[in-house]
């Protein structure tokens, strides 16, 4: 129990150095560290974990983000957590829609412009 433990932890920990490559990229190193450390039930492990957080975190198209930034400046809300992408925002943010694009969505949050995975939250890009 303590190696398929380890070994999904560390399957997490490989997988957020190789993030923005996407979910393949994910999951082969997350199956790759978990091999190392728990052999081929580990490797299973790392691979889910590696693809699940890998395609997580791939920035939206340029076209959303242009989007987002033309938008008339609404209320910021503002929370407490720290704007991380990965990290979901709290359920009570009120999303727009990225007419351009269903797949995000977008909030003023701590007075930055955030895109967001509309379907659980999660911070795709904060923009600058």
């Amino acid at each position: 129990m303590k190696t398929l433990l380890i070994t999904a932890l560390l399957g997490v920990i490989a997988t957020s150095a190789s993030a923005q490559e996407g979910a393949t990229t994910g999951m082969v190193g997350g199956a790759a560290t978990g091999a190392i450390v728990g052999g081929p039930v580990g490797a299973g492990v790392g691979a889910v974990v590696g693809a699940v957080a890998g395609g997580a975190l791939e920035p939206p198209p340029e076209t959303v983000v242009t989007y987002v930034q033309q938008q008339p400046v609404q209320q910021s809300v503002t929370i407490e957590q720290r704007l991380a992408v990965g990290q979901p925002l709290p359920r009570d943010v009120v999303l727009v829609p990225v007419q351009e694009d269903p797949r995000y969505a977008y909030a003023i949050v701590n007075e930055q412009r955030v895109i967001v995975d509309p379907s659980n939250y999660t911070v795709v890009q904060v923009l600058q």
